[in-house]
């Protein structure tokens, strides 16, 4: 066995210990610890902005993505400290602010960042989640369905904005005015899902148990609540190509992407050329559509 392999970088005026910068973490992609830590560097302006305050659970792989891994929701010890925490529900989590923190993290082989879907002590939701999880483990047709819902919020009045998950499944973001509840956001959740559902029977179910789904993808609207998480926008994901879950155009979506196609090697290219999608929509009311749901 090769001896480890210490040293530091120092970013932003701290310290960051690096451990083994050549262990494989994504073996068929050819992509180290050290090349991992520049590309977190590459997507930090990005990834970020959607971790900021926010309450973070992360997925740590130690040895690459096909070794055990673990949830991390307390901070493990000792910390750095320029490492910010938070308490909620007598965990205390990390909160991602900064460079020095995300490479910190990197370094522990932190793969998976999810933050919470509200900031650091607070209850409202940042944004609206949909979540399209596929039953299949290939889904030829998970984009032609995020094509399908994209309409539907268009046909309210919604724009939005839908991404890869980085997995198998898509979620789309609808930018919301601060101040709606995650109840509220659920009812117009339900009313989207039980139309797609019953428009396109053979497409779409909201049954919870994935062994009653058959073949067919999940309209998750349960998952965007307190307390939950969900991927991040351009957080890396633990899968064979490096996937990275990237916003798209509605555009895009209709071309049938395949989520392996935005990975880590390729991700910069693109966040250079077309910047953060998700910018793009101003946060919506969605009063009118609650007053038309609500008794």
């Amino acid at each position: 066995m090769p001896p480890a392999v210490k040293g530091s970088i120092k970013v932003e005026g701290q310290e960051i210990p690096i451990s083994n910068p050549d262990k494989l973490l994504w073996p068929e992609m050819g992509i180290t610890k050290r090349i991992y830590l520049e590309k977190l560097a590459e997507l930090s302006p990005y990834l970020l902005r959607y971790c900021t305050n926010r309450l973070l659970t992360t997925i740590r792989y130690p040895g690459g993505i096909h070794s055990p891994f673990f949830y991390q929701k307390n901070a493990p010890e000792p910390l750095p400290e320029f490492v910010k925490t938070a308490v909620h529900e007598n965990i205390r989590y990390i909160v991602m602010d900064s460079l020095p923190v995300l490479l910190w993290l990197g370094n522990l082989a932190s793969i998976e960042f999810h933050p919470s879907l509200h900031y650091v002590g607070e209850s409202l939701p940042c944004e609206w989640m949909i979540d399209l999880d596929p039953t299949l483990e290939e889904e030829p047709r998970i984009m032609e369905a995020a094509a399908y819902v994209g309409d539907i919020l268009t046909s309210l009045g919604l724009q939005s904005v839908p991404k890869t998950s980085g997995a198998t499944g898509v979620q789309i973001i609808v930018p919301i005015e601060y101040g709606v509840t995650f109840d509220e956001l659920r009812l117009i959740g339900h009313f989207v899902a039980k139309y797609v559902t019953e428009k396109y029977p053979g497409l779409f179910t909201i049954e919870r148990l994935k062994r009653h789904r058959e073949d067919k993808i999940y309209f998750d609207y349960l998952q965007h609540y307190g307390g939950k998480t969900l991927a991040a926008p351009y957080t890396p994901r633990a899968r064979q190509a490096a996937s990275v879950s990237t916003p798209l155009t509605w555009e895009e979506v209709r071309r049938n992407p395949r989520p392996s196609d935005f990975h880590l090697l390729n991700i910069g290219a693109r966040l250079a050329q077309k910047g953060d999608l998700l910018q793009e929509v101003p946060p919506q009311s969605v009063k009118l559509i609650l007053q038309h749901l609500q008794p």
